[in-house]
């Protein structure tokens, strides 16, 4: 398929709504306007007369697995259901096995995704705190950027030597992501919860354990760091109303150096909503409480958070279905995030102007990548549909994650994605996601 017309959309981009007509030829979008008429016989025309389209969204923050864990997840399996979730491109995360922390490692995930991705893709280069002269080798031309772990991870991802993270911070012109707990915080509450409760931990005390202070204490730190060297900081999953003072509210993304990101299990989940879906919603930053959960929609609509993204991290039901202390934090999202936060539109917390700024415009902005993340001609056709008005409910039968369950099961949502373009090919319509990828390697403008 090489020329679709999409006609009658209520296209959302740019802060605008209007009803148009988009021609795609190849992998771009060659015409936006008001009536396109066809103009060959081979054209496939997707009459969209009341559906959304938006561009594609750009998730900033994945797990996908791939190498080392892929009985939880791979690749493939997660970037299929990335594009069933109206997902076109995104970033994964270095804390695979082995982790992505040199060079050799980094490119030997970007061959496999050459290979399986069904959605365009960058990684993450991982920092730790020996690997320096490893990150000033990468080429930020070619890569998204650099995550930090300034909380617990896995291996020897713990970035928690000070001399060591201001020279980081100093010395790399990449852009620099954080994952922000401090580790100090956590293991006196873990210590102090495992002497009253042993490895039995009831769920609802993760927000306690894994605390307000806790984030606050490292988001604050990472800012006054990035303040002092100059450095270029996105702090990821904001999980506390009080973390959200701690950033601006610039108009003009491309004036900040400090930027945020809020994931969508914040924005719908509460810590109410732990005795009935248990350690399914056990996340690192923790679900806190609604009024926590107010704040980051507050912070997000009034622009101190900039971006929406999922911090997608699969495990099996086996591995989730653990006491406390052995359950690992993180759940699938990819899939339904599009749809959680059209839901959340309807339930009037965001604007469907500012949502696709959010999940779309300002990644595409942030990471600096090329011509992607909104519809305008000559930029690359990824797209996606979305009927308003679809009811449907998350079954395991219609989970596309190789772990085979959600977080959403039960829930129902009243929109749903139909069409997920990606570079020009339909790599979803209608339940049935493409046997044959059309994704690329992100590229950047830096």
């Amino acid at each position: 398929m090489r020329t679709v017309l999409i006609k009658n959309a209520q296209i959302v981009n740019e802060g605008t709504i209007t009803i148009g007509d988009v021609l795609i030829e190849k992998d771009r979008i060659a015409e936006i306007a008001p009536s396109i008429s066809v103009k060959n016989a081979d054209t496939k025309v997707i009459d969209a007369d009341g559906f959304y389209l938006i561009p594609g969204m750009i998730d900033d923050q994945v797990h996908f697995r791939e190498p080392g864990l892929t009985h939880k997840a791979t690749i493939k399996t997660e970037s299929r259901a990335a594009v069933a979730g109206g997902i076109t491109s995104f970033i994964e995360m270095p804390n695979t096995v082995p982790q992505a922390t040199t060079i050799d490692l980094l490119e030997e995930k970007f061959a496999i995704a050459a290979k399986d991705a069904h959605a365009n893709y960058s990684f993450m280069f991982g920092g730790t705190n020996d690997n320096l002269s490893e990150i000033l080798k990468v080429d930020k031309t070619k890569v998204a950027g650099l995550k930090l772990f300034l909380g617990s991870s896995t291996g020897n991802m713990l970035v928690d030597n000070p001399a060591v993270l201001e020279a980081i911070f100093s010395k790399t012109d990449l852009l620099i992501s954080t994952h922000c707990e401090d580790e100090t915080t956590i293991k006196k509450n873990l210590d102090a919860a495992i002497a009253v409760y042993g490895d039995a931990i009831p769920i609802e005390k993760h927000p306690e354990i894994r605390s307000e202070d806790a984030c606050y204490i490292s988001s604050s730190q990472a800012i006054a760091l990035a303040k002092k060297t100059g450095a270029r900081l996105h702090v990821f999953h904001l999980s506390t109303a009080k973390e959200t003072k701690l950033f601006d509210k610039k108009k003009d993304l491309k004036d900040k150096r400090i930027t945020a990101e809020v994931c969508v299990h914040h924005l719908w989940f509460t810590d109410e909503d732990y005795p009935l879906k248990g350690t399914k919603i056990k996340w690192n930053p923790a679900v806190k409480t609604k009024k926590d959960r107010e704040g980051l929609w507050k912070a997000l609509n009034e622009g101190r958070i900039d971006v929406i993204a999922t911090d997608h991290a699969p495990h099996t039901l086996e591995e989730k279905d653990n006491v406390y202390t052995k359950a690992p934090s993180g759940g699938p999202l990819v899939q339904h995030a599009l749809e959680a936060l059209f839901e959340m539109h309807r339930r009037g917390y965001i604007t469907l102007e500012k949502l696709v700024e959010k999940v779309s415009h300002n990644p595409a902005i942030l990471f600096e990548i090329k011509e992607r993340g909104f519809i305008r001609k000559g930029y690359k056709a990824d797209l996606v549909l979305i009927n308003p008005n679809a009811p449907w409910t998350v079954t395991k039968e219609n989970i596309a994650y190789k772990c085979g369950w959600s977080p959403f099961e039960g829930t129902t949502f009243r929109a749903r994605v139909t069409h997920t373009f990606v570079n020009g090919h339909l790599a979803y319509e209608n339940g049935s996601i493409a046997q044959t990828s059309h994704a690329e390697r992100l590229t950047f403008n830096r």
